[in-house]
């Protein structure tokens, strides 16, 4: 038993992974939809599954073609901060 409940501890520590990656980041699937991640979920028949915010229904997550990047705070700061003109 303790395999299993390991596999079970692996499958949950990575659906928590990917949650907090992808929910509320800015994604553009491959049929062209785009918007923010609501929730992700684990489906036992199509593994990790999303939602978009706009659009109704849930998506495998390999349909994502492109997903917000990070931007590290600093340099964000810094592009805030400078003067215009």
């Amino acid at each position: 038993m303790p395999t299993v409940k390991n596999s079970a501890s692996t499958i949950l520590a990575t659906l928590q992974e990917v949650q907090s990656e992808l929910i509320g980041k800015a994604v553009v699937l491959t049929d062209g939809k785009a918007g923010t991640v609501d929730n992700v979920w684990l489906d036992e028949l199509h593994g990790l599954r999303i939602s978009v915010s706009g659009h109704d229904g849930k998506w495998p997550i390999s349909t994502i073609k492109f997903a917000e990047r990070d931007r590290h705070p600093s340099k964000l700061s810094n592009i805030e901060q400078r003067p215009s003109g």
